[in-house]
């Protein structure tokens, strides 16, 4: 079974009492809108004009060991969740009680698929929301991963929400587990070493990029997520900020691009899209250096 991030099950058409019925018996996981949490802490769905619950220990893997937040729970509220159907209850009045589960969805997610990763694994996963220190990713059924910023790419940046934004959905490789054995995510090594970035610009060219550091010496600016030049220092320029520059060189041997500011915006909107060099497999070594650079910058992906 392929497991999706919670929002990224697309059906052709609404649920219906059948398609839950069907579920009932295989076991299949779907995914409705939660509509309510009540006072007793459960989850409420409406599915075919027919009622669902979700009990309180059936809403996320944790719940009953106290891992999981309330308020975990309490967002989930207008937005779709992912479950199996536990039961269908028949009532006299032809009303039948829908019992629903998260924890039984998520159980089996980690059991079989999540636990089976391996550092390396890419992985498609869905960006819910953002600290600075990163971004938080469901990884299938409402699990989350956390992707931290130096990890977006080799170009740094102030704050998550310049690399991505909540809602969308990325690629990423397993970079290891944390100590409570939760995974985190990388996504760098996908976007390409520095001379497959460089390749796509020429000396001569006029480009858009985005200034990311201001120093004494020089203004870096990024050409793509993997992928920044060096132009002269300007104090008038803060990152973030949009720029047009002008390619003066291409320097492979030290890995430098030498860049010349020509306009610069107000306009602090723009994100350079994800150009992903790798899309599916395992990596097991990367290197973003060129051959013979000075300084070697790599990533060993280690089981």
């Amino acid at each position: 079974m392929k497991y999706y991030a919670e929002g990224a099950l697309s059906r052709p058409s609404p649920l219906t009492l059948g398609d839950l019925r069907r579920a009932l018996v295989s076991g299949e996981i779907l995914e409705s809108r939660a509509l309510s949490f009540d006072s007793e802490k459960n989850l409420h769905f409406r599915i075919d004009d027919t009622d669902a619950v979700m009990p309180y220990e059936e809403c996320a893997d944790g719940v009953r060991e106290g891992t999981v937040r309330e308020i975990a729970l309490i967002t989930r509220v207008g937005r779709p969740v992912c479950f199996v159907v536990t039961a269908i209850e028949e009532e006299t009045d032809g009303a039948p009680v829908i019992r629903l589960s998260r924890t039984e969805a998520q159980k089996r997610c980690r059991a079989e698929y999540l636990d089976a990763l391996c550092p390396g694994d890419i992985l498609s996963c869905r960006v819910t929301h953002l600290e600075r220190f990163g971004a938080f990713c469901d990884v299938g059924c409402g699990i989350p991963a956390l992707l931290p910023i130096d990890c977006m790419s080799v170009s740094r940046i102030q704050h998550p929400s310049d690399r991505v934004q909540e809602g969308q959905d990325i690629l990423c490789a397993v970079k290891g587990r944390d100590a409570q054995g939760r995974i985190v995510l990388t996504m760098k090594e996908l976007l390409g070493t520095w001379q497959e970035n460089a390749a796509d610009f020429a000396p001569g060219e006029t480009v858009v990029g985005v200034v990311r550091s201001v120093e004494s010496y020089g203004v870096f600016i990024e050409l793509a997520p993997n992928l920044a030049g060096l132009a002269e220092a300007s104090p008038a320029l803060s990152p973030g900020q949009l720029v047009s520059v002008y390619i003066k060189s291409i320097l492979p041997e030290k890995m430098k691009i030498k860049l010349c500011v020509l306009h610069a915006s107000t306009d602090r909107s723009f994100q350079f899209p994800l150009n992903y060099r790798l899309r599916s497999g395992r990596i097991a070594h990367w290197v973003y250096s060129v051959p013979g650079a000075p300084r070697c910058m790599e990533t060993w992906f280690e089981a």
